[in-house]
């Protein structure tokens, strides 16, 4: 990780050198063009004239002509040597004024690009700056100021008020409010106490924290960001890579068909000067400099403003698909719930003592079910026992031993596992408990022995952010969970889902089935944890992992990864992929358009070269200014001013 990082700075050192030079080079252009038109109009000595000229061919054309000689090697003929071959072209014809307007004005919109295409890479890199260079370690009482990066895992550090938190770690004393923004794009403060997790980047409030390391500088969540964004400017869009593949092949053409143009004109008996002359501008409006650089300046510019806002695309390919997005699935659990269960009702079918062992199966799982039960019994001062052999039955619960007892703790498919059955009185208890949509956990032996009821909280945007999505054109949402029939429908009735597309009673196969059936139309986008559903993720035609801040696990399984559990950043996100979607098309009709006009022109009629070479350069510069309105621009729903006050629901 801090190998990729340094490889960034160097990348980031490299490109301010090489913008610096062409800033200069040019300047030169510019000073050879204007001196020899200011020559040229007071009638000064031919040889003053060429001088300043041949100034301008060299600032502004050895660059272009040494780039398109180093592609020439590659068997690559791009767009720099149609531009010196242009200029040279207009000399050859005694246009050198005008070979002189071609290369600096080339070469100023070379270099206006390099700057606004580098703004997209400054503000990816600028949350490297984020992360501080120095810690506070506490060692026997004391504390020294270290380096971040030789911090070691479970060092202790002091963070002080208004300090950026230095790496990823718990907070082990303290209790503060914790500017996460730089990471999960949070606009509000988190309370953060001991026990909770904080993040490398991120703000203290107004209390001193002592922070335990849990990840290296390197392996943060920060650092993982860096990486991953970096990854994902090298990963093209489809649109991206038709420009290039375009740009690369058509250029060929644009040599061929100049040359097949110029042989045309001299049958024609148009006069060498004029015939040189128009094929030189044909060189110049074909070239297609604006339909290659007019995908990439959108791809990275979103790319770029939705990392700002703790909402990660794993590449161009990604934001373009999600931005295609006609079907939502979402995972229940976690996703449009908190995942903050408690327990509501305790039943129980016997006079024996259950909770106890119940308790001791459920220390060995991390679901947040078997954590609410735990959080149950420490609140009722039980004595735990200990439970062997405790293994896990994908999609139904636990089983396991507890003092040479066997005992089983799962939902209503783990019972039919048992070849146990409810009588009626027992089966209307459940059905009462799933109608008012609690999850039920059922724990025995040999015979039913209790039932747990378990109340999840909705998220309090989750309603506002589906509606949001439906009025986007997202024409189906869908929700997907292993939980009971009865549960799942008073939750998606609750959010106003379809009863058709609530799916519940899902074993994890099953789940993953279904993902890939409603990702068959290519246009699905599911929504998870993560984790949990890397599977599901992994189906769908973009996978979204929620709250992954932290999660290295999560960010790899996704697509598209929202560093923050807030339901509010998908339809943020899916409106900037389909407004990237829709400037990548106009920008393609832009500069196929005005190329069309041009050739059409030079062809059939005059273009003076100076206004083809406006029209060319002018064209590319609208083209990237276009895409670059998505680096300033991160589009805010009213989902995200309304959940801010909404209530938790108890569902």
């Amino acid at each position: 990780m801090n190998t990729s990082i340094a490889a960034i700075e160097a990348e980031q050192l490299e490109d301010r050198k090489a913008l610096r030079r062409a800033f200069i080079l040019t300047a030169l252009t510019a000073l050879g063009l204007i001196v020899g038109v200011i020559f040229q109009f007071s009638h000064a000595p031919q040889l003053t004239i060429t001088l300043a000229f041949a100034l301008a061919y060299l600032a502004g054309g050895i660059p272009a002509s040494i780039s398109a000689l180093q592609e020439l090697r590659k068997g690559i003929l791009d767009i720099d040597l149609l531009m010196v071959l242009a200029a040279l072209a207009a000399a050859a014809v005694g246009e050198a004024r005008d070979g002189a307007i071609l290369l600096f004005l080339f070469s100023l919109a070379g270099t206006l690009e390099d700057y606004a295409l580098g703004n997209t890479k400054r503000a990816v890199t600028s949350l490297m700056k984020l992360n501080p260079d120095t810690a506070n370690l506490i060692t026997n009482g004391q504390t020294k100021v270290i380096e971040t990066h030789a911090l070691k895992l479970s060092d202790l550090v002091l963070v002080k008020p208004g300090e950026r938190v230095p790496v990823d770690g718990k907070i082990l004393k303290g209790q503060s409010a914790i500017d996460q923004s730089p990471i999960t794009g949070e606009s509000v403060p988190v309370d953060k106490r001991e026990g909770d997790d904080v993040f490398a980047g991120t703000v203290n409030g107004h209390a001193a924290l002592e922070v335990r390391v849990t990840k290296l500088a390197g392996e943060s969540t920060l650092a993982r960001m860096v990486t991953l964004v970096t990854q994902a400017r090298e990963q093209r869009a489809p649109s991206e890579r038709f420009s290039e593949w375009f740009g690369r092949r058509y250029s060929v053409f644009v040599l061929l068909g100049s040359l097949v143009a110029l042989g045309v004109f001299f049958l024609l008996k148009l006069p060498s000067h004029e015939a040189f002359y128009k094929a030189a501008t044909l060189l110049v409006v074909a070239s297609p400099c604006a339909v290659v650089i007019s995908v990439p300046a959108a791809v990275l510019s979103a790319l770029a403003s939705s990392a700002r806002n703790g909402v990660l695309f794993k590449g161009g390919a990604a934001l373009e698909d999600f931005g295609h997005t006609k079907i939502m699935a979402f995972d229940k659990t976690g996703t449009l719930t908190q995942g903050k269960m408690q327990v509501h009702d305790v039943i129980s079918f016997s006079s024996e003592n259950w909770l106890s062992p119940l308790v001791a199966l459920e220390q060995h799982s991390e679901h947040p079910i078997a954590q609410s039960i735990i959080a149950h019994a420490k609140k009722q001062n039980l004595m735990i026992p200990e439970a062997q052999q405790v293994e896990a039955v994908p999609g139904k619960g636990l089983q396991g031993f507890v003092n040479k007892e066997r005992y089983w703790a799962g939902n209503r498919k783990m019972l039919e596992a048992q070849n146990i059955s409810l009588n009626p009185s027992d089966e209307n208890k459940l059905t009462l408990l799933e109608s008012k949509g609690k999850t039920i956990l059922l724990f025995g032996s040999d015979k039913i022995l209790g039932v747990i009821g378990i109340a999840d909280t909705l998220r309090p945007e989750a309603t506002t952010a589906l509606e949001q999505l439906k009025a986007s054109g997202v024409q189906k949402l869908v929700m997907l969970t292993g939980d009971h029939k009865g549960v799942a429908q008073a939750v998606g009735t609750k959010l106003g889902f379809a009863k058709e597309d609530i799916h519940a009673d899902l074993l994890p196969q099953e789940k993953l089935e279904l993902v890939k059936t409603l990702a068959q139309g290519g246009s699905l986008a599911y929504l998870g944890d993560g984790v949990n559903d890397a599977a599901a993720l992994a189906a769908s035609n973009v996978g979204i992992a929620m709250g992954v801040a932290g999660s290295d696990v999560a960010m790899e399984a996704a697509d598209v990864a929202l560093l923050a559990d807030d339901l509010t950043k998908i339809p943020s996100a899916l409106a900037l992929a389909k407004k990237a979607n829709r400037i990548i098309k106009q920008n393609l009709i832009f500069a196929l358009g005005v190329m069309t006009i041009m050739v059409i022109t030079t062809l059939f009629w005059h273009l003076p070269l100076p206004l083809g070479v406006i029209g060319h350069e002018g064209g590319t510069l609208l083209v990237v200014a276009n895409g670059l309105r998505l680096l300033w621009h991160y589009p805010k729903t009213k989902t995200e001013t309304r959940a801010a006050t909404l209530k938790p629901q108890s569902v």
